[in-house]
């Protein structure tokens, strides 16, 4: 009866303790563990080291590992053959159940026959593996092979392609793709054989990113490839044609897949880049047969222009190269300090007539004339003002007041109009040479079409 008083009396006095803490704002600290709390806190530890134990037990990488646990910290020790095996065994200690954080204490022997015997015994049985299974792999590159010949041998067959494509350069091109998809066929074949198409994705993967820095790389080279499709699909000039691409004139010799080839006016062996070509400017004097040349003389200032621009268009018009249609023509340029500007126009035709001997010898003729009817073409004059001397007027071959002695010239009585103004058919000869030596490839046809 006593007891059982004293026990009531312990339970008030715990509750009223409790509720005047609750009272004044805290909480009841709490009571301190049992033993039976503690038992399976011990217990907990226990299962956590015989689960790893056994765990490593089954690895013989592994099995050197020793492991003590207290309170969920798990404690490895003993050896291991390199980081990866550690680390290996720290992963797996953290994923066992009851684990808080794991201590490595592991030693790194880093010994030779640990590290090696692994590697040489996944490699026996890689070998072993690939041994077995050779006939699928002896199946699995057969078609491919099989597919990649096929294509190969239709990409092979030149006339079929050349059916459907306007030039050589096109047939080889579409023979290649065709060469190309053969092979990626094949691979494809193979690799499904095999039931390896996951390796496929990672490899395409791969080679997406190498190809798009090699892009980047033969950028240029890819650009040049390009221009040489489009220049033999629309060609801007026919073999033979006298060109000036930018700033390079010459005849065309041919079109390859790489460069255009000219022959300079001065006979040497021009190469331009097909990109160079496509995007530049193209002047084809061949294209439209008369040409139109000019030059400019002067007369005196105090001589009409009118009469001596027409005394020009009557010489010109008597060359038996210069065009009456379209007519020659003439006008005033300018007027400068002592003479009057005249500029002179006249067409010829480049089949029959050569550029610059035409212009040299209208130049020539029309001087003469205006020479020999009296016309004046002055020479500059300079003012010299000294001080405390008057001004002199002198001409350019005065020095001061003293004038320079010369040989008085008597000019022809008519025009040299006789001179041979014939095309100079040399470098297009050299050109005719070299396209029948046929070294090369030649993408220019007449029957394409022409822009």
């Amino acid at each position: 009866m006593l007891r059982a008083l004293k026990s009531v009396a312990f339970a008030v006095s715990a509750f009223l303790l409790a509720a005047t803490a609750v009272a004044q704002g805290g909480e009841p600290e709490p009571a301190a563990p049992s033993p039976i709390t503690q038992q399976y806190s011990e217990a907990d530890d226990a299962a956590i080291e015989a689960r790893l134990r056994g765990i490593f037990a089954e690895i013989e990488e592994l099995s050197g590992i020793e492991v003590d646990a207290t309170d969920g910290v798990v404690h490895l020790s003993g050896q291991a053959a390199n980081e990866s095996v550690a680390l290996r065994a720290r992963e797996l200690a953290q994923r066992v159940e009851g684990t808080v954080a794991v201590r490595d204490d592991i030693e790194r022997t880093l010994d030779v026959d640990d590290n090696l015997i692994p590697v040489v015994e996944r490699f026996e049985t890689t070998v072993g593996s690939v041994t077995r299974a050779w006939p699928l792999y002896a199946v699995a590159f057969g078609a491919f092979l099989l597919v990649a010949l096929v294509a190969h041998l239709i990409a092979s067959i030149a006339p079929l392609w050349r059916l459907f494509a306007p030039n050589p350069f096109i047939a080889r091109v579409i023979a290649q793709f065709v060469r190309l998809a053969g092979i990626i066929g094949g691979l494809l074949l193979a690799l499904t054989i095999l039931d390896a198409m996951a390796l496929f994705g990672a490899v395409a993967g791969g080679a997406g990113l190498l190809g798009l820095a090699i892009g980047f790389a033969v950028r240029d080279t890819i650009e040049n490839y390009i221009a040489s499709i489009m220049l033999s699909l629309r060609q801007p000039f026919r073999a033979n044609d006298h060109v000036v691409i930018n700033d390079m004139e010459g005849i065309v010799v041919r079109l390859t897949s790489r460069a255009t080839i000219l022959m300079t006016m001065d006979g040497n062996h021009l190469r331009i880049p097909n990109a160079t070509v496509f995007k530049g400017i193209i002047l084809n004097y061949t294209r439209n047969p008369q040409r139109r040349f000019s030059f400019k003389l002067g007369v005196d200032a105090s001589d009409d222009p009118i009469d001596a621009s027409q005394a020009g268009l009557d010489t010109m018009s008597e060359l038996d190269f210069v065009l009456a249609d379209p007519p020659p023509a003439a006008m005033i340029d300018n007027v400068g300090d002592s003479n009057i500007v005249i500029e002179f126009f006249a067409w010829i035709d480049q089949r029959e007539t050569d550029f610059r001997k035409a212009r040299s010898v209208s130049i020539n003729s029309v001087k003469t004339v205006l020479e020999n009817q009296g016309f004046t073409l002055p020479e500059p004059i300079y003012r010299v003002k000294l001080d405390g001397v008057s001004t002199l007027s002198v001409s350019a071959d005065t020095v001061f007041d003293t004038p320079v002695r010369t040989q008085p010239v008597t000019p022809p009585s008519t025009p040299d109009a006789e001179m041979d103004v014939a095309p100079d058919d040399h470098v297009r000869k050299q050109a005719a040479e070299e396209r029948a030596d046929g070294e090369g490839e030649d993408l220019l046809s007449d029957q394409r079409p022409t822009e």
